[in-house]
């Protein structure tokens, strides 16, 4: 199995240990709340909620009244079908959110994984957190020392395109030291966020979530529309 052919699976059992859905829900969700599969396509889904069921890991549920299924079926289209999570399918993401090795540490990898710390055990968090920390100061350290020994041949625009990847590295670094002193102060991310934000502003009202840029409020499973 390809590394984002994982991920996929990983975020499919995530989302459907919230609640069953419909495979337009489903794909309505891991586009907004996983910037990471927005250029995926239903003929990507698909074959992997097949190889889910026949694992053992969803079934396949009829989410249409038998009127419906009937109206479905007279106009030549196929019954809406809904994914629900099995109790082994439960159980193999919670193997998979207690893993903590290196490939929790990559780029697309640790966006999946931090999408569902809120299902995740808190030293579970730490690991992750710590490792992808390491990670991102490993690279950061070979892009300065790259960047030490090329710089007097690279035109401005190269350079400044360097810099820039480099800034983002420093800031996800810096990111992921306000998460960790949270949780190992054990204060929730929203907590954490709300206390940065009054030292920076006076004002009383509570920005709640991670810092602005980002949202780490769960999108409610209402916003869906189903077809």
């Amino acid at each position: 199995m390809s590394r984002r052919a994982g991920i996929l699976e990983f975020a499919v059992l995530g989302l459907l240990r919230e609640s069953p859905m419909h495979g337009y829900e489903l794909r309505k969700r891991l586009n907004t709340s996983l910037g990471v599969f927005r250029a995926f396509s239903y003929g990507t889904l698909y074959p992997c909620l097949k190889t889910l069921v026949a694992n053992g890991w969803l079934i396949e549920e009829s989410g249409s009244t038998p009127e419906d299924a009937l109206t479905a079926t007279l106009a030549g289209r196929r019954a809406k079908i809904v994914y629900r999570l099995t109790a082994e399918g439960k159980d193999h993401f919670e193997e998979l959110l207690a893993q903590t090795g290196p490939d929790a540490y990559e780029d697309e990898t640790f966006a999946a994984r931090f999408a569902f710390f809120g299902q995740t055990s808190r030293d579970v968090r730490m690991r992750v957190l710590e490792g992808r920390r390491s990670r991102l100061e490993e690279r950061l350290e070979k892009m300065r020392a790259s960047l030490a020994r090329t710089r007097e041949r690279l035109d401005d625009y190269t350079l400044e395109l360097q810099r820039h990847g480099m800034e983002s590295v420093e800031r996800e670094v810096r990111w992921l030291n306000e998460l960790i002193e949270s949780e190992r102060a054990g204060r929730d991310i929203k907590s954490s966020a709300s206390e940065g934000s009054a030292q920076q502003d006076n004002t009383s009202g509570e920005t709640g979530g991670l810092p602005r840029h980002r949202d780490s409020t769960r999108p409610d499973p209402s916003d869906d529309t189903t077809t």
